[in-house]
């Protein structure tokens, strides 16, 4: 569930990186000054896992923007074979940040991945596809830049135990704002209370709601570090369910942010002995997590998704760009909930986006048209299905391709349903599309469906062939064959 985090217009909400070195001598004149000990360069797995490679800060010289670094791309989830593992790192001199979760003084650069023997951005490296995402939208004359706004929710456990084997397996996850925990004897420590109940979470102050304090600290590093943060707030699940609202940042941006984000996160949390994680569905028979994703496209400094006359306020061409999304939106679950686990979550008749239609307001449809304001510079669509499991360049670029193949073909959304869609008969459900029911049927829809994404070469034939190959071997059958404990539950006495 969201909460109005566009006070200030979109464009003013990116932040201002006068502060920050936008070239190569002025990193390396910042580091000195800094006076950091470490230098650190971090980057992205095909997945969206984030690897790093630490130097001395007296290593770092202005060659080393141009040259770059290499390392062992054989080493790297879904990069490259042995027999082609040499790859560099070039640093991006204005992603410099002193990085807040380290103890040591430590300045750290997010990087894209060069291929040393073209001499180009890698073309499997997550952060080169969302800058060619960005240059491809700049050829195409629709628009010059793209806005983008995730709502990345998480959890936060004290607690996450999990084991398998071949003769056995479990998890166990906790919270002391469980509600399962109501009745726990801590061991002669008092039970105080006040647990959160399943769909309640949504927003009570403390005592109820003990990650407050947290979550001020963690977005108070994230701002440290230069993200533009505008709330925070706890969600709707029991056991820590919570929010963070990132500022809205240009495409590449966004995806740098929010890869911080869920880094800073995560190590604020080890730092309070707890864990985070961004499962979509970790708790059964409460809110699963989701990301949903505002989105808008500007051109020469002007809104393009704005028209007062037009249905929810939104331009023509804002319907198009919504058709595009629901069109490819089962493809586009193949990388925007893109594990097994995204479809406990993408349940029908559930509170999940699973209709592919469109609205204003209504939050049971995918595709959703904000009405907060009718100020032009806030009018966006919010497309609903995505995780934050997911790899945030891949993701937005993918969204962003499927919405000017819309534009470019013109694609009709349909028409808008203002109705609670989980309140249809059958039958009306029944002519509502749905997304994919599990990993595997995305998967196929994007073998079925991807040369939108194709075009200006933004992504590439191998690229969607190694995603599809790894995601099929890698997470699904491993998920696939292994037995489930609710199977010895339905059929052990068979």
């Amino acid at each position: 569930m969201d909460a109005n985090k566009t006070k200030a217009s979109i464009k003013d909400a990116s932040k201002s990186k006068g502060q920050h070195p936008q070239n190569a001598a002025e990193a390396v004149a910042w580091a000195r000054k800094s006076g950091v000990k470490i230098v650190d360069y971090k980057f992205t797995d095909l997945l969206g896992t984030m690897q790093h490679i630490s130097y001395a800060a007296d290593k770092l010289k202005e060659s080393v923007f141009a040259e770059g670094i290499g390392f062992d791309g054989s080493s790297i989830r879904g990069f490259q074979s042995i027999n082609e593992s040499d790859m560099l790192l070039l640093p991006d001199p204005a992603t410099a940040f002193i990085d807040p979760a380290l103890k040591i003084p430590t300045l750290s650069f997010l990087c894209t991945v060069k291929d040393p023997v073209s001499g180009k951005g890698y073309l499997k490296d997550p952060r080169s596809i969302a800058r060619r995402a960005e240059e491809y939208l700049l050829k195409s004359g629709i628009a010059t830049e793209s806005w983008w706004g995730p709502e990345a929710e998480f959890f936060v456990f004290d607690s996450a135990r999990f084991d398998l084997g071949q003769h056995g397996s479990f998890y166990e996850l906790d919270s002391v704002e469980g509600i399962w925990n109501t009745g726990k004897d801590n061991a002669g420590q008092p039970n105080l209370a006040y647990k959160i109940r399943n769909k309640e979470g949504y927003f009570p102050t403390p005592p109820m709601d003990t990650l407050q304090d947290f979550r001020s600290e963690a977005i108070l590093r994230m701002i440290e570090a230069g993200l533009d943060i505008d709330l925070h707030h706890h969600e709707v699940a029991t056991g820590g369910q919570g929010e963070i609202g990132v500022g809205v940042r240009t495409l590449t941006s966004a995806a740098d942010q929010l890869v911080l984000y869920k880094y800073i996160l995560k190590n604020v949390a080890r730092e309070h002995g707890k864990t985070v994680t961004f499962m979509p569905k970790p708790l059964f028979g409460d809110n699963g997590t989701g990301m949903h994703t505002h989105q808008s496209l500007w051109k020469n400094g002007a809104p393009l998704f704005f028209d007062k006359k037009g249905y929810a306020g939104v331009s023509q061409l804002a319907l198009w760009y919504i058709g595009g999304l629901l069109k490819h939106a089962p493809a586009l679950c193949a990388i925007c909930n893109s594990t097994t686990n995204s479809y406990r979550r993408l349940v029908p008749g559930y509170e999940a986006p699973t209709n592919l239609a469109y609205s204003a307001r209504n939050r049971s449809a995918a595709v959703r048209i904000p009405m907060y304001s009718n100020e032009p510079k806030q009018k966006r669509v919010e497309y609903r299905p995505p995780d934050a499991a997911s790899n945030p360049y891949l993701a937005f670029s993918a969204m962003l391709m499927a919405g000017l193949d819309g534009i470019r073909k013109k694609i009709d959304p349909g028409k808008p349903y203002e109705v609670d869609i989980f309140e249809l008969s059958t039958n009306e459900a029944r002519e509502i599309p749905q997304v994919p029911g599990s990993l595997d049927a995305a998967l196929q829809a994007l073998e079925d469906d991807h040369a939108f994404l194709l075009e200006g070469g933004v992504f590439t034939k191998e690229l969607i062939e190694t995603w599809i190959e790894y995601k099929e071997k890698k997470e699904h059958d491993f998920v696939r064959l292994r037995p489930h404990p609710a199977e010895f539950h339905l059929y052990y006495d068979c």
